[in-house]
Parts: structure tokens; C-alpha cells; sequence
């Protein structure tokens, strides 16, 4: 299993061969965010499912009290990149609530059993987002 810049790399060098499915029914996509603070780009490995045709990733951070830093990220600057196996897209993030967000944790869920989990850790909320093509 891969992890950190590790996973980030063999995605890139393989299209995904490596690293897509980080474990068995788990798929990951590459997400980038411009870093709030330094105007980098930042690139992280996330957990996926599709919705209508977007993929939708959760901040979980793990279970952290805080949102993690490329969610962050994306508040500020919703125009993200994204790469699934080989395909390399631009999109805006979208976070979503109410019944489109239940609807799409448990779908989430279905593949990452920990994120409810995660929910009885954190105070805070955590966001569901949608990765929407442009």
C-alpha cells in the first residue's frame, strides 16, 4: 500500500496502474489545489467515488479535529485539477449539504467504512465535496 508522495509518484509514472486502486475497492484520484498561503501547488492522493459523472472525496482528514489543509485550500480556490488513472481534468470543488450530502457520504462510506467512524471522533463537520468537470 502506498502512501504520501510515495503513492502521488507511482500514480503519475504509471497513469494510475499504480496507485488507482490503493486498496482492494478502494479507489484514489490525484487532487491538485493552489496552497492558500504560498500559491503552490499542492497534490494529494484521495479516496474517490463517482456521482453523475464527478468524483466526490470527503475532508476527512482521518478523523482530525480540523479540516485538513488542501480542503482549505479549495475554500479559497475552488479550481482544482484532477487526474483519475490517466485522465488529467480541471474542476471547480463544490461542497455539498442536506440530502445530497447523506446521499453521497454513504456512498463514500460504502467504500471507506472508517470515515463513520471519523464522525464519532471530530466536533466538526466533515465536508463532502464534489469535484465538478469544466
Amino acid at each position: 500500500m502506498l502512501f504520501g508522495d510515495e503513492h502521488i509518484r507511482r500514480y503519475e509514472e504509471t497513469n494510475g496502474e499504480v496507485g488507482h486502486e490503493w486498496q482492494e475497492g478502494v479507489p484514489t484520484l490525484l487532487l491538485t489545489t493552489k496552497g492558500r498561503k504560498t500559491g503552490r501547488e499542492r497534490k494529494l492522493a484521495l479516496i474517490y467515488q463517482e456521482a453523475d459523472g464527478n468524483p466526490v472525496v470527503v475532508a476527512s482528514a482521518g478523523g482530525a479535529p480540523k479540516h485538513p489543509a488542501w480542503y482549505l485550500n479549495l475554500v479559497e480556490n475552488p479550481e482544482v485539477g484532477v487526474q483519475i488513472k490517466a485522465e488529467r481534468f480541471q474542476a471547480r470543488a463544490r461542497t455539498v449539504e442536506g440530502d445530497e450530502r447523506a446521499k453521497l457520504w454513504d456512498k463514500l462510506a460504502a467504500v471507506w467504512p472508517d470515515y463513520n467512524e471519523y464522525t464519532k471522533k471530530v466536533d466538526r463537520h466533515i465536508p463532502v465535496v464534489v469535484l465538478e468537470r469544466v
